[in-house]
């Protein structure tokens, strides 16, 4: 078991077995850490949250709960956590389109559907333009009354981890999300670690 970094405002990916354990560690606390898993045989399959939430039945994952493809097969299952317990489900990966059109900052700016296209890319398989919508770990965005969004900053504290067992042989991707337009990474973004068990 090795430790490995996902370095602030980048991605990176691995190989992991089936049966294996993935922790993501918040090394510093507060960051959010954008994360993708595809069939390793098929990376056309890969984990979607759209059809998790219709397996599920809700928007807030928990210990236990298991994430579906888009061919509605198992891939990974939550199996602890000692952070809050909040994650997002429902967010899609920011892109240069947004930070260019929502925020209008003119020059490039870092972004998570960059980041797991590059970490792709590292391993030799090869990313697309645009990303499925990842599993927002660590991400608070409450649902309010009138079902209003609300970006707020993560509330998990240093060192806290979350743990997923791979349910088939995958790949599995993470960025450390470089938003720091809005509070959810406390307005600063920072390194994060994950281990393979």
């Amino acid at each position: 078991m090795s430790i490995q970094a996902i370095p602030a405002r980048s991605g990176k990916a691995a190989y992991v077995n089936k049966g294996q354990t993935v922790k993501i560690i918040n090394t510093h606390g507060t960051q959010v850490i954008d994360t993708w898993a595809f069939v390793k045989d098929d990376i056309s399959e890969e984990m979607s949250m759209a059809h998790t939430r219709a397996h599920l039945d809700k928007i807030f994952p928990t210990v236990g709960d298991t994430f579906m493809t888009n061919r509605r097969s198992p891939i990974l299952t939550i199996v602890e956590d000692t952070s809050p317990g909040i994650h997002d489900i429902l967010i899609p990966a920011c892109d240069s389109h947004r930070y260019r059109k929502q925020f209008g900052i003119k020059e490039y700016h870092d972004n998570c559907t960059d980041n797991l296209r590059k970490a792709l890319d590292e391993l030799g398989v090869g990313g697309n333009e645009f990303s499925p919508n990842p599993l927002n770990v660590f991400m608070n965005i409450p649902v309010a009354e009138g079902g209003k969004l609300s970006w707020e900053k993560s509330t998990c504290e240093q060192g806290q981890y979350l743990k997923l067992r791979a349910e088939v042989d995958l790949i599995i991707a993470f960025s450390a999300c470089p938003n720091d337009v809005t509070p959810i990474n406390g307005w600063k973004t920072v390194e994060a670690h994950f281990c393979i068990e």
